[in-house]
């Protein structure tokens, strides 16, 4: 029996316990809590009244990022002490301690040093190598050996309900000198995002099978793109402009204890990748991927596309020991993103640009509106879950609405 009621449809029953960042008019300071069904528990009040058996102090800081740093050990024990104050028949966990959610303000969970980007969806890398270089020559000759990414914006990261500035920048129109105007081709980017718990020294590689002791938790991503922008300055060092102005994350950090009953089998890896990329067959996680998109003129938004994440190519274990095979240091709070996340069916695409195949099928949306990209006015939310016996592990929604340029 729980303190909280909770539904069998809510995303933050006690087996989740979510973390995150906010404040309250009543203690406007910014502070650790945990998510539990509609409420926020406040651990740093918790932590204050000596609940956890010991005062750890960084639940009154205004990141998670201390916390992160503790290690596993740490986080094991602060989430199973707490399902034992929330989930005793005689709860412990004082009434005073619980927040409504409708009075909390959230903020960035994590104080982000850096951000890395992955592309680790075979299905998406292949829809955009058709596009561009047709089905022979899709995929390109790394692809399928590593975990191709590149080094993303820490500083413009923001919380989910931010709105989204049309970025300017230059395109290349055919058979025509380039030109400096507001993208017309601005995209979303369906994508998981995990943060790094405990860090390691520089030249010290993580190695595959200790992966997991080193990544705290997991948000939903939004890595809005400028198609337009990204089509002219990709070459030859990838994506700058056209990626740089806004990621959107979740406000609740998914614990990957709360997802380790998730875990399967990812897609088999054939050629089989270097000893040091490890071939974990359970390197997936079973979580149901939502997009919705309302126009300035509708009432209600409308489902666009529905994924996994189970059918990413590279699992999260395989990115962070590739991030770090060279020596590279992570640190408390670094963000790494999945890339897009698309499924095998034209309706589990991650992007308007694969949904649209690149403006050559338009989305019908009510009221006779359509859609190739994203227009003035568009609100994107993204929603995921994991689906329990009885019970729901979800993130929460991660929303961005698009506002004309300045």
């Amino acid at each position: 029996m729980s303190l909280v009621e909770i539904h069998p449809d809510s995303n933050f029953p006690i087996q989740n316990l979510p973390y995150g960042i906010f404040s309250t008019a009543e203690n406007p300071s910014p502070r650790a809590g945990a998510r539990l069904g509609d409420f926020v528990i406040d651990l740093a009040m918790l932590d204050e009244e000596n609940a956890f058996g010991k005062h750890f102090g960084f639940f009154a800081d205004a990141s998670l990022n201390r916390f992160m740093a503790a290690g596993r050990g740490v986080w094991r024990e602060i989430r199973q002490r707490l399902i034992r104050l929330a989930g005793e028949e005689q709860a412990s966990l004082k009434k005073e301690a619980l927040r409504p959610i409708h009075d909390a303000q959230m903020h960035l969970p994590v104080h982000i040093g850096d951000y890395t980007d992955f592309y680790a969806s075979r299905e998406h890398a292949m829809n955009v190598g058709v596009m561009f270089r047709g089905r022979e020559n899709a995929l390109m000759p790394n692809w399928l050996h590593l975990p191709v990414g590149y080094h993303g914006r820490a500083s413009s990261v923001v919380l989910s309900g931010t709105d989204v500035v049309r970025p300017r920048g230059q395109v290349k129109p055919k058979d025509a000198p380039p030109e400096f105007i507001a993208s017309r081709q601005l995209d979303f980017e369906l994508e998981m995002g995990f943060f790094v718990g405990t860090g390691n020294d520089l030249g010290k590689p993580i190695a595959v099978e200790d992966a997991r002791d080193h990544i705290f938790g997991m948000v939903l991503l939004n890595d809005w793109s400028a198609r337009d922008i990204q089509a002219w300055e990709y070459q030859p060092l990838g994506p700058f402009l056209a990626k740089n102005f806004a990621t959107s994350i979740s406000p609740w950090v998914v614990t990957m204890d709360a997802l380790e009953p998730f875990r399967v089998a990812g897609p088999g890896q054939d050629p089989a990748p270097l000893p040091y990329l490890g071939s974990d067959s359970a390197n997936g996680l079973d979580i149901t991927l939502e997009v919705t998109l309302q126009s300035a003129r509708m009432d209600a938004p409308q489902i666009i596309s529905r994924s996994n994440m189970k059918y990413l190519y590279w699992g999260l274990e395989q990115m962070l020991a590739h991030h770090t095979v060279t020596g590279c240091n992570m640190r408390p709070g670094d963000l790494c993103g999945t890339g897009t996340i698309s499924g095998p069916t034209e309706d589990s695409y991650g992007s308007l640009l694969e949904l649209t195949w690149r403006g050559e099928k338009p989305i019908a949306l009510p009221g006779g509106e359509s859609r190739t990209f994203l227009q003035d006015g568009d609100t994107i939310t993204m929603k995921g879950y994991c689906q329990g016996d009885g019970y729901r592990i979800g993130f929460g929604e991660v929303m961005g609405k698009i506002l004309p340029p300045k």
